[in-house]
């Protein structure tokens, strides 16, 4: 019980909604995070696995990340109702592209930061 209630105030921190009827639920626990932001946290590791096997374009990255701010505009604006499975994997695919775009991003400075020290010690 109290790591479940650790694990809940560390998805509160991370910035999720944790509504209970947007959520799963193991064994009468709710997750720490909703069902989007599970498919979210999922997508995150995986996508940094996969960003050093392969680069993805930045133009599918955004496009990836599109899925989920489409899921949730639809829901916001009362066209379909989302569910938690939908929720779940527009979690991931939107996930993983914004992840992977993070990724291209730190990459980017740190290549910045590599030159400048580089270019100091020369």
């Amino acid at each position: 019980m109290n790591t479940w209630l650790k694990l809940m105030h560390i998805g509160e921190k991370l910035g999720c909604h944790q509504m209970p009827e947007r959520s799963f639920f193991y064994k009468g626990y709710q997750f720490p995070v909703c069902a989007r932001c599970t498919g979210v946290v999922i997508a995150s590791i995986i996508a940094l696995i996969v960003f050093f096997k392969k680069k993805l374009p930045i133009s599918i990255c955004i496009a990836m990340s599109s899925v989920m701010l489409f899921d949730w505009t639809l829901q916001y604006l009362d066209i379909k109702p989302s569910t938690n499975k939908r929720r779940l994997i527009t979690g991931l695919i939107g996930g993983f592209g914004f992840s992977m775009l993070q990724y291209h991003v730190y990459r980017a400075i740190f290549k910045v930061l590599y030159k400048e020290i580089k270019d100091s010690y020369n």
